[in-house]
């Protein structure tokens, strides 16, 4: 592919992004930008929330990562549905009965300023963290794609890609993008069904063939056999459970979504619907990767293998394959369905930490909406400079998988969450509020300490179940400062 045409793909994609902001932002205000004015219809969140919630590490990572990891995956995906079933039925009546536009102001409710500041530093650490690792990834492919062709640094090509994402959403904030998450969602499904078509195609495959092919797989292994490793499917199970339930119930990014619904029941509409469809698309995307490998064998294409270690990059196999061993056409859907997948994910992270930060860092509501929209514009153009700068520093020390990465990141950063959330929820007992961020700060310190040295202590690999024990360290941590509540603040919004 040229790298003419595939700016050419870029340029009127984001003609479409820029038209759509345009019609939607018109007359924009804070609760706009903040939560679409609380009137947005289920059905369009659900569909939205697709692109949102996969990002481009699950268009690339999880069909690269079969090779090595199987469909260890799926174990984690299963684990979703109980995520979300927590989410449906416990998180979100909380936050409706409280009509939160920031979901971390419970914490202020329950247990005080210190906590509500806590929650709402650890989120925008997790969310610029992990948006960031996010754009990494498809910045990459860019780079790979086009850029590197034209000379152009990997630093430009972040700065172009983010800036592309300020220019369609400081305007109208969330009521734009749910339009715009919800033609990338279409964008991407049909991308991912008319790659599988096509790859099936090339290996001679019908539709029964092709589950045929799958599912005979070696590829397509599930781990039930070893405890101790981290690819079992109980371990892995669990992991996702409560992966959802920080990254989604516990996520400014993916409640506010939620929180935009006209009512709690159409809220939990969306969100049945929501994961129903999240199993079958990672299910397509798990199948591609098999898919991918046979073609590569079939071909006899020579996929790149890290130079240490003589093992296949799994990130690198898709964009490869799809860029220059595919046809035009379906490279072009390539590009196509990586850059929807990719900014259906980023522009709703930049948005949810501009959010968060006027909200629960400025207190912006306390000011006219003139100064309001000024206070938001400098926010969002500030996140945009942050999130190209954590994107440089991870591309300087990245070694490993994206995915591996950003829930790694997410067990470390997201354990304080789960934590605080879990002893507001499941206790009636009171903080000391001014030791809550001393506790939140050692917890991910011991978390890591103790992954450090768990192998060697007991032979045992932990793996995105490591959210699990940072949370329970947070939980332990908060139950030492705990106090009873005094009869002031046992009341219902507590």
């Amino acid at each position: 592919m040229s790298p003419t045409l595939v700016l050419s793909l870029i340029a009127g994609y984001f003609v479409v992004l820029i038209i759509i902001s345009i019609l939607t932002s018109r007359k924009a205000t804070s609760e706009s930008f903040f939560i679409a004015n609380r009137n947005a219809p289920w059905y369009m969140v659900a569909f939205a929330m697709i692109g949102t919630s996969l990002s481009g590490v699950t268009f690339i990572s999880i069909p690269g990562m079969v090779a090595s990891q199987s469909w260890s995956y799926m174990a984690v995906v299963l684990g979703y549905i109980v995520g979300y079933l927590v989410i449906g039925t416990v998180l979100m009546p909380l936050y409706y009965r409280l009509r939160l536009v920031s979901i971390y102001t419970y914490l202020e409710q329950r247990f005080g300023f210190w906590s509500y500041k806590t929650g709402a530093l650890f989120f925008l650490i997790s969310r610029a963290v992990g948006a960031a690792f996010r754009l990494f990834l498809v910045a990459g492919v860019l780079q790979l794609a086009v850029f590197d062709g034209l000379g152009v640094p990997f630093a430009v090509t972040v700065t172009i890609s983010i800036l592309l994402i300020y220019l369609y959403t400081f305007r109208g904030g969330l009521k734009t993008i749910l339009w715009t998450d919800t033609f990338q969602t279409m964008a991407m499904l049909l991308c991912v069904g008319v790659s599988i078509y096509l790859m099936a195609d090339e290996l001679n495959l019908g539709f029964a063939g092709l589950v045929k092919t799958v599912k005979e797989s070696t590829m397509s292994q599930i781990y039930f056999s070893d405890p101790k490793d981290d690819k079992f499917f109980w371990k892995q199970f669990a992991s996702g459970a409560f992966i959802t339930i920080v990254m989604t119930g516990l996520d400014q990014d993916m409640m506010q979504k939620n929180l935009s619904c006209r009512s709690l029941p159409d809220a939990q509409k969306n969100m049945f619907w929501f994961t129903l469809a999240i199993v079958v698309v990672n299910v397509f995307f798990l199948s591609l990767g098999v898919l991918l490998y046979q073609f590569a064998a079939a071909k006899g294409i020579q996929l790149p293998t890290n130079p240490a270690t003589g093992k296949v990059i799994g990130d690198n196999v898709f964009p490869l394959l799809a860029t220059n061993h595919f046809s035009l056409f379906a490279g072009i859907v390539f590009i196509l369905g990586i850059i929807a997948v990719t900014y259906a994910s980023a522009d709703s992270a930049l948005t949810a930490l501009t959010t968060s930060f006027c909200v629960d860092m400025l207190d912006i509501q306390q000011y006219d909406e003139q100064r309001q929209k000024r206070l938001r514009h400098l926010t969002h153009f500030g996140f945009s400079i942050v999130l190209i700068i954590i994107i440089l520093i991870f591309r300087a020390i990245n070694d490993q998988s994206v995915i591996t990465s950003v829930f790694k990141a997410a067990g470390y950063t997201y354990g304080p969450l789960l934590g605080l959330f879990s002893f507001g929820i499941f206790t009636r007992r009171g903080l000391h509020d001014r030791l809550v961020l001393p506790v939140c700060v050692a917890a991910p310190l011991l978390t890591w300490f103790i992954n450090e040295h768990s192998e060697t202590w007991w032979g045992y690999k932990f793996g995105f179940e490591i959210l699990m024990l940072n949370g329970l360290i947070t939980f332990l941590g908060l139950l030492a400062i705990s106090r009873p509540r005094t009869a002031a603040e046992l009341n219902p919004a507590g």
